[in-house]
C-alpha cells in the first residue's frame, strides 16, 4: 500500500487556466498534462465555465464536496452533487458547467483510451467494511478520516489522503465512521496485445 497524503499535494493550473488541481497519482510518474497513461486529480471548482478538452482520454468525474453543479456534456444536462454516482465521458466532449450552490470539490479520473480503462465508485463505511480490490490499480480516497488495514499492516487517513495498491485480489478492511471513494484502473489487454 502506497500511501498519499493530501498535505503533499502541489495545487497546478487547469489546461484551460479557469482554476487549479491537485494530482492525487499518475502514470508514469512525472507525467504531464499531454503523456500521462493514467492519471487521479482533485479539482475545487469555484466558478462556472467550460471544461478543458482531452483528446483520446476517458474521464470519470466524481462531486466529493459542495452543493453540486449541472453539466453540460454535448448538449445534455446531467447534475452531479456529492451522493451523485460518478459520470463517466470522453474526454474530447464539448463539456460546461454551471455551480448550482457555490464551490464544489471533485475527484477526476483520466485514462487514455485503447490503453486503460477506469471506474470509481462510492462507499460509506459505518463501522467497519471490506474491500476486495479487483482492478490493476485501486485507489482508495477518504472523504472522511478511516483507518485501513491491507496487506502491510494499518494507516490511518485523514480526510482527502489515500492509499494505492497494484495487487489485485487484495484485501482492505476499512474502520471508522465515514465516506470513501473507490477509483479503479485496470490496463486494457485487448489493446495491449495488438
Amino acid at each position: 500500500m502506497r500511501l498519499l497524503r493530501a498535505a503533499d499535494r502541489i495545487a497546478t493550473p487547469w489546461k484551460n487556466g479557469g482554476g487549479v488541481t491537485r494530482e492525487v497519482a499518475a502514470f508514469p510518474p512525472g507525467a504531464g498534462m499531454d503523456d500521462f497513461g493514467w492519471r487521479i486529480s482533485l479539482a475545487d471548482v469555484a466558478a462556472d465555465g467550460p471544461f478543458s478538452a482531452f483528446s483520446g482520454v476517458d474521464r470519470v468525474l466524481t462531486v466529493i464536496a459542495g452543493a453540486g453543479l449541472v453539466l453540460d456534456v454535448e448538449g445534455e444536462a446531467v447534475t452531479l452533487d456529492a451522493a451523485a454516482p460518478p459520470l463517466a465521458f470522453a474526454g474530447e466532449a464539448k463539456v460546461a458547467a454551471r455551480l448550482t450552490g457555490g464551490p464544489i470539490r471533485d475527484l477526476n479520473l483520466m485514462v487514455r483510451r485503447g490503453g486503460w480503462r477506469a471506474q470509481a465508485r462510492r462507499m460509506t463505511v459505518a463501522g467497519a467494511a471490506k474491500v476486495a480490490t479487483r482492478a490493476d490499480l485501486t485507489l482508495v480516497l477518504a472523504l472522511d478520516a478511516l483507518r485501513v488495514t491491507g496487506p502491510d499492516g494499518a494507516l490511518d487517513l485523514g480526510p482527502l489522503d489515500a492509499v494505492m495498491l497494484d495487487d489485485q485480489g487484495a484485501r482492505l478492511s476499512l474502520e471508522g465512521h465515514g465516506r470513501t471513494l473507490i477509483a479503479e484502473i485496470d490496463v486494457d489487454l485487448a489493446h495491449h496485445l495488438k
